[in-house]
């Protein structure tokens, strides 16, 4: 069945222009005004905006991570990606069992995605190194797996050694690692200082992860990639200016493949909503929230290119039972929050409306950037003839105000419970089938496909 929209604002990569899109067989074939197509279903967009569907490239769907398991599973989750406006999810996998090689991850996680809604991909997670660990790099690229992640802090955190080795495989394989870039000595250091003082409350964890603490890990592994032969480093969920400045001192110097990404709430929260000992738990996550000037110094970095790309990071736990056990002891909170539904919204709101951002760098930053740097381009990611008819429309006469109420993430709370925003996604497509509409979902569970992803596009 051909589908025609018809008199939309067609935001793609790089330009804005008036017209139609004519999608055939889940694919986009042919944008130009004025297209006539006898038979199709006709969908009027007139005074809309059309947009790539959302690539989320940092999930944490069904996150298990032993003291807690995150509240939105792939079938929650992913419809509530779908009524935002996403249709691509690479989600993070978490650890597996101590000593387990990279493909136990992969496969628990096929199974944990079958009811899926919208496509999907994965992460590699790499937890320990050895011999068989880099061999298995190589060999999980013919099941889609072409980038990594690696911590430097929690329980599975790598050291130095093992992370070069890491990345010098990855860069003789052309794979993209993504770290989350924080100093584990400095942190276990003040949070034990922080707690001997009876300093519990919310307010303390920021204070037990503080700018240089995610700035110093993050130059650290500029360094490191640097050492390995310019290996591709993706810095995930940055947080601050600090950070941000040490990027911008490596690619001055000439470090090409560095890429940064940031999310909606080091954008727009700040360290203010840790003040309040209860609500503040909801606001926990790793690394915290900054300042208002590293807001406007992640906001600048996206306007410059400078950081690349939003993601969510959407990791969600329920506030009455699973947040609240750090009440009186902020380490016992579980690190996260919920986003996936919000993003593009948020990011068409404040990006866009406010004037911070032009609608093609919101796309390249949700859409495009993240599916050439992850292998899924240009299937996915852009609006252009050939690639899936991944869509979604904007109305940007809607006003409302964020609240849990209206979101479908299977979670007690939104971080933005409240926020006023301009422009609601009213319709989703993915590969030419409507999926959401007007906050609805009106897919099937399980419609989702597995991205075999392939590598990265660096340039």
């Amino acid at each position: 069945m051909k589908t025609l929209i018809t008199n939309a604002q067609i935001a793609t990569s790089t330009q804005m222009v008036q017209g139609d899109v004519l999608i055939e067989h889940g694919k986009i074939s042919r944008v130009a005004p004025g297209i006539a197509a006898g038979g199709a279903r006709v969908i009027d967009a007139a005074g809309k905006f059309l947009l790539p569907g959302g690539v989320d490239a940092h999930t944490h769907l069904d996150l298990d991570t032993g003291a807690a398991r995150a509240a939105d599973d792939f079938l929650s989750g992913s419809i509530a990606a779908a009524c935002g406006g996403t249709t691509t999810i690479i989600d993070h996998m978490g650890f597996g069992p101590k000593g387990c090689g990279l493909e136990h991850q992969v496969d628990v996680y096929h199974e944990l995605a079958r009811q899926c809604v919208v496509d999907y991909g994965f992460h590699g997670v790499i937890q320990h190194v050895d011999a068989t660990v880099l061999e298995d790099m190589q060999r999980l690229i013919a099941r889609g797996i072409t980038s990594y992640k690696l911590y430097l802090t929690y329980g599975y955190k790598l050291a130095d050694a093992d992370v070069l080795a890491v990345m010098q495989k990855a860069q003789e394989l052309g794979l993209m690692v993504c770290v989350h870039c924080e100093n584990d000595a400095s942190i276990a250091f003040l949070t034990k200082k922080l707690l001997a003082a009876g300093k519990s409350a919310p307010r303390y964890h920021a204070q037990s992860r503080p700018v240089q603490c995610e700035a110093e890990a993050v130059f650290r592994m500029l360094m490191l990639a640097k050492m390995a032969g310019e290996a591709p480093l993706y810095v995930v969920h940055l947080s601050s200016g600090l950070g941000l400045q040490a990027i911008e001192l490596a690619r001055h110097n000439g470090q090409q493949h560095v890429f940064a990404e940031t999310c909606p709430q080091y954008l727009l929260l700040n360290e203010s909503s840790y003040e309040d000992k209860r609500e503040g738990l909801k606001f926990i996550m790793s690394p915290p929230l900054r300042t208002a000037v590293d807001n406007a110094a992640l906001w600048q970095g996206l306007a410059s290119g400078q950081v690349e790309t939003v993601g969510t990071d959407h990791c969600p736990f329920q506030f009455a039972t699973q947040k609240m056990q750090g009440l009186g002891n902020f380490t016992k909170c579980p690190n996260g929050a919920p986003g996936v539904e919000t993003r593009m919204q948020l990011m068409f709101s404040e990006g866009f409306m406010k004037g911070r951002l032009t609608l093609p760098q919101v796309v390249q930053a949700c859409c495009t950037r993240p599916a050439k740097l992850f292998g899924i381009a240009p299937q996915k990611g852009d609006i252009a003839p050939g690639a899936d008819a991944d869509l979604v429309l904007i109305d940007p006469t809607v006003r409302s105000s964020i609240t849990k109420a209206h979101l479908h993430e299977r979670v007690d709370y939104t971080p933005y419970e409240g926020w006023e925003v301009q422009g609601a996604p009213v319709l989703t497509m993915a590969r030419g089938e409507v999926i959401a509409e007007n906050g609805t979902f009106v897919g099937k569970a399980g419609r989702g496909v597995y991205l075999e992803r392939g590598l990265p596009k660096l340039g």
